[in-house]
């Protein structure tokens, strides 16, 4: 990587990665699935010096939104999603917080984005993969320039993610996988929503999916 500056915290009830991507040389900051516990993100941006301008969520689920709204308003920046994954942030049940997290939640996003739009945030061109499967609208954000992917539930370690949730589709995940993740050059470092990070060549050859 060049001028991007990745950290990641494993935050929440089951593990979820948030990752925190600098522009070295602006010191703009993107919050990508802020799962829970706000402070320690806000504690972690500081020590990195940080500016956050947007927060970039893969998908809907309560395990990668839960600190959404208030970094929202800490920082008094957009929160930013895949268009067609409006219905799981902003209902309870198919976001599974109303089922797993002990109470019911919802986010909402100020930008929804469409399938192949390129948008430039923190000074990076960012592609915008729409990779249901999971969920109808995950969305996997490609920083071209930067040889990463962040694959949200979509991709993991030598798996994927799972598809018995609402809305979620093995044979839609098969051709996310197929179709565009694995299009993409064998370098890429894919940073995923769960464990640890992988690379595309890597998951062509060994992912049983």
């Amino acid at each position: 990587m060049g001028k991007l500056q990745v950290e990641k915290l494993v935050l929440g009830m089951v593990a979820t990665n948030c990752y925190l991507a600098k522009n070295q040389e602006t010191g703009e900051l993107l919050i990508i699935d802020p799962a829970d516990h706000a402070g320690r993100i806000i504690s972690r941006i500081t020590a990195m010096g940080g500016c956050p301008v947007a927060i970039l969520l893969t998908h809907g689920h309560f395990d990668h939104i839960g600190a959404a709204q208030e970094l929202h308003d800490h920082y008094n920046i957009p929160v930013c999603a895949y268009e067609a994954e409006q219905e799981i942030l902003e209902n309870a049940g198919k976001n599974l917080s109303a089922a797993m997290a002990g109470h019911g939640f919802t986010a909402s996003a100020d930008r929804y984005f469409r399938d192949g739009e390129r948008v430039t945030l923190a000074g990076f061109e960012i592609e915008v993969l729409h990779t249901p499967g999971h969920t109808v609208g995950g969305a996997c954000y490609y920083i071209a320039e930067e040889s990463v992917v962040f694959s949200g539930d979509t991709l993991f370690y030598a798996s994927v993610g799972r598809t018995d949730f609402p809305t979620g589709s093995m044979s839609a995940l098969h051709r996310s996988l197929h179709e565009r993740l694995f299009a993409l050059p064998d370098e890429t470092l894919v940073l995923p929503g769960h464990e640890e990070r992988t690379q595309i060549g890597f998951e062509k050859k060994y992912n049983p999916y």
